[in-house]
């Protein structure tokens, strides 16, 4: 399916990641903007980032970044947490004139909610500890409790399509639980993935008054902003087109791909 518009300010929307869990993000992107077009690059067959050395990630990046412009993207938003931490400065250095969205761990959104509770973050062991990770948690160190949940494996079960089970429960039970307390008020899912696993992390809390919380749909909003500022969202009254795009071909990835993204029509590859 051609992308419609001509040039960069009538091109996609371009959003890479290292697999398939920035399609979380995405989504909410094409529900507060449901006329823009869209091109989604995955590059499952380099996952996961969040165990990779930086300069690898950065690599991964630049080249994601340079696939989407390519294709006429006139926006990159960057639905990895691992990259935005590892590569967003560098990326808004080299582009200077291209609007470059990143993800963050939703701290502040927490902080903000919290009434006194202990907040968990969980994310890749690589977002865990870089510097803009560290920094961001420094500066509500003082206002609230924050852990970091370290979740080696974790986004592998959302790039099989494996969304629920005794595996899953097993993982919980051994990376998540030892940190769980009475006193945990909230769950930050700091990878683009996690959220396809909130479901099934819900029931593995029993029920317990814990709130979970994301940052996909604050991006999808700085996203919109930005490309209002810019003069370059399209309001119209039509439905834009979405193109998935990753790294390993093939009908499988794709089917756990529209699977995830679970829109209400069609999706080209």
């Amino acid at each position: 399916m051609p992308l419609s518009g001509s040039g960069r300010s009538g091109g996609p929307v371009g959003f890479m990641d290292s697999g398939l869990g920035g399609l979380s993000v995405l989504r909410e992107a094409i529900r507060l903007m449901p006329s823009e077009d869209f091109i989604y690059f995955g590059d499952s067959l380099n996952a996961p980032y969040g165990t990779k050395p930086v300069e690898e990630v950065c690599r991964l990046a630049f080249d994601s970044v340079e696939y989407l412009l390519g294709r006429g993207a006139k926006a990159i938003t960057i639905a990895c947490n691992t990259a935005t931490a590892a590569a967003a400065a560098k990326l808004r250095a080299a582009y200077p004139e291209l609007i470059i969205v990143g993800i963050e761990p939703a701290i502040k959104p927490a902080v903000l909610d919290s009434h006194g509770g202990r907040i968990l973050v969980m994310a890749t062991p690589n977002t865990l500890k870089q510097d803009k990770f560290l920094e961001l948690m420094g500066q509500y160190a003082d206002q609230a409790e924050i852990v970091p949940v370290p979740c080696a494996g974790l986004m592998e079960f959302v790039e099989r399509g494996d969304l629920e089970g005794a595996d899953l429960d097993d993982y919980f039970t051994d990376h998540l639980q030892p940190f769980l307390s009475e006193d945990t008020e909230t769950i930050v899912l700091g990878c683009t993935h996690y959220p396809f696993l909130k479901q099934h992390l819900r029931r593995f809390l029993k029920g317990r008054d814990i709130t979970l919380i994301d940052g996909s749909r604050g991006t999808a909003m700085e996203l919109k902003r930005r490309l209002r500022v810019r003069g370059l969202l399209k309001e119209e009254d039509v439905k834009g087109h979405v193109e998935i795009v990753n790294s390993i071909p093939g009908e499988e990835i794709r089917a756990t791909a529209l699977r995830l993204l679970n829109l209400p029509y069609s999706v080209t590859q």
